[in-house]
């Protein structure tokens, strides 16, 4: 006979069975993620290869969502698909992606979903007489994966503003050319291509060919590490999905630490998946380098997004660099 002194275990008892039958949080089916070249990319490859992101989506009580793995050159490209609807996360510099976040405010307000490492990239010359950033001439072509709008180039306007007084110096000379091609059309010195602003492994590839030399790295420029890579969604995405961002990023932390831990197997990891004819020593030799960082923690953020504000790339920076990516991040030692 029920007893109303029974009521509250009655209770207890109905909801703890509603917890455990309840079934898995609704969130977004599909997952659309978008990639580009080089070893930036690795922490990306190796949550794809392992299955990282659907193993934490159900660590997290959610059904995994279907991942669409695309691979698009150049953050112009990037920020179309995503604006249009055709991706869910991007990938490309944190500079580019600054300055999305600051134009689309009042429309697709773009914004961080997590960094994928902090890694110095280099401008590299096949001429010789090139030394510094100044003996660049109007005949002269400097590669970059998208003009004005990619991490290189910004970069390139940080350097001419700290040597020129005038940022936009070098514009005129920036062609937008894929690495993979930029790196070929340097290295074989039959081009209009005389300098490529490109990051590893392509950098050790043009070093390596023996008619390169280096003439400008971006921590010179930012005069330290600085995150360079970066995933980034829609405001609205990440609102509507926290527990796929949550396990977006808890795959990245886990595929960060196993690359640290494992660097010749992360290193034949890359060579299969992006089915390259480079050495894995020299692969291996990136991940280890001491300028080389795998973390999903931005770093420099905010001084990228000064940067940005004071000559005009965007309206305004944020007060602080949380304002750039999700609260999942906030309490991270960012900058």
């Amino acid at each position: 006979m029920f007893s109303p002194r029974h009521l509250p275990l009655a209770l207890a008892a109905a909801a703890a069975l509603a917890v455990t039958s309840a079934p898995a949080l609704a969130e977004t089916a599909q997952l659309r993620i978008a990639q580009q070249f080089g070893v930036a990319y690795l922490p990306l490859h190796v949550a794809k290869e392992k299955g990282l992101i659907e193993a934490h989506a159900r660590a997290l009580g959610i059904t995994p969502p279907k991942v669409e793995w695309l691979q698009i050159s150049g953050a112009a490209g990037m920020n179309d698909a995503l604006i249009s609807g055709g991706l869910d996360f991007a990938s490309a510099g944190i500079a580019p992606m600054i300055l999305t976040w600051g134009k689309t405010r009042d429309t697709a307000k773009i914004t961080g979903v997590a960094a994928l490492g902090s890694l110095p990239n280099v401008l590299v010359t096949n001429r010789p007489e090139i030394r510094t950033i100044r003996d660049f001439t109007d005949k002269d072509r400097i590669a970059l994966p998208s003009v004005k709008v990619g991490f290189q180039p910004i970069v390139l306007q940080m350097a001419a503003d700290q040597t020129f007084g005038q940022y936009d110096k070098l514009d005129p000379l920036t062609v937008s050319v894929p690495h993979p091609d930029a790196a070929a059309a340097l290295i074989g010195g039959k081009s209009e291509i005389t300098a490529h602003f490109t990051s590893p492994p392509f950098i050790q590839q043009e070093l390596a060919a023996g008619n390169t030399h280096a003439i400008l790295s971006s921590y010179d420029v930012f005069g330290g590490p600085h995150t360079f890579n970066v995933v980034y969604s829609t405001e609205r995405f990440i609102k509507d999905n926290p527990k796929t961002i949550e396990a977006f990023i808890d795959a990245l932390d886990e595929a960060n630490g196993w690359i640290k831990a494992n660097p010749a197997d992360a290193a034949a990891l890359y060579i299969k998946v992006e089915n390259s004819k480079l050495n894995p020593a020299l692969i291996q030799s990136i991940i280890t380098d001491k300028d080389v960082n795998f973390t999903t923690i931005p770093q420099g953020a905010q001084k990228f997004a000064d940067f940005e504000a004071r000559i005009g790339l965007i309206k305004q920076a944020p007060k602080s660099w949380t304002e750039l990516f999700p609260a999942t991040l906030a309490s991270r030692a960012g900058s």
